[in-house]
């Protein structure tokens, strides 16, 4: 399911249909009728203690987003996925705070022709393969100045969209993906990364998801601190009548696909 790429092998539909997001998302009992919550943990691989620590201890059904910067990409996807862990890239954009707030040498920028952000963006998809979608997200940098540029930020989700690949805007109350399919995260989990603030933060997170009926939490590194607290918290929610869901249980469809048999 790639294709060669400048920079490497890209995602792409296989020429059956299947795409990446049925592909390699974790499975989900659907017929569980439960509120859901997904929680995404970023900077996987860029860590290593961290990473091995994430792989090791937190729920499987949480979802990993790989940085584009760490080392032996490959390697780590391939961990994930022999534990059942649903990942997806991480796509550098503009945040706000820039250039004080650096995203990366690859980033996408809003000075930048198409061409070259679609150039960037074949870098980033090309780092490993497995994945389910991306999210533009890198740690604390959540890409708020690509996002409002238009053209530009629809063409990434159009270009997601052609690969089967799903996109998780990672501001919380942004609109969810017009061109992909997708969602937008409800809540930042882990700033500060401190146990009390996660706690509670949790604890909101699963008022949502009994309001809503679904809720998705962002993370933005794997933190010794924060997986111990996802770990513990994970352990009770079936008891509270909540079920941990993979990230790619909870995407919704584009406005641009009208027909309810088009499905991801």
């Amino acid at each position: 399911m790639t294709e060669p790429g400048r920079h490497g092998p890209l995602p792409r539909i296989s020429a059956d249909g299947r795409t990446p997001i049925r592909t390699y998302g974790r499975p989900f009992d659907r017929a569980d009728t439960r509120p859901r919550i997904a929680i995404i943990v970023g900077d996987f691989g860029l860590n290593a203690s961290h990473s091995d620590d994430a792989l090791r201890r937190l729920p499987v059904a949480v979802s990993l987003a790989i940085t584009p910067y760490g080392y032996g990409l490959p390697a780590w996807s391939e961990r994930a996925r022999e534990r059942g862990m649903e990942t997806l890239i991480a796509i550098p954009m503009e945040p706000a705070g820039f250039p004080m707030n650096d995203p990366g040498d690859r980033a996408l920028l809003t000075s930048l022709s198409l061409p070259e952000n679609l150039d960037r963006l074949s870098w980033t998809l090309s780092r490993t393969q497995g994945y389910a979608g991306a999210i533009g997200a890198i740690g604390n940098m959540r890409g708020e100045r690509f996002a409002q540029s238009g053209e530009a930020f629809l063409m990434v989700q159009d270009s997601l969209q052609g690969r089967g690949l799903l996109y998780i805007d990672p501001r919380p109350g942004a609109r969810n993906p017009a061109r992909a399919w997708g969602r937008a995260v409800d809540l930042v989990i882990d700033e500060p990364a401190t146990r009390g603030e996660i706690e509670r933060r949790l604890t909101v997170l699963e008022g949502i998801a009994r309001e809503r009926g679904s809720a998705l939490g962002l993370a933005g590194s794997p933190t010794p601190v924060l997986v111990e607290r996802l770990a513990a918290w994970g352990e009770t929610l079936a008891a509270k009548g909540l079920a941990l869901a993979p990230a790619s249980i909870l995407i919704r469809r584009p406005d641009g696909i009208v027909s309810e048999n088009r499905t991801p």
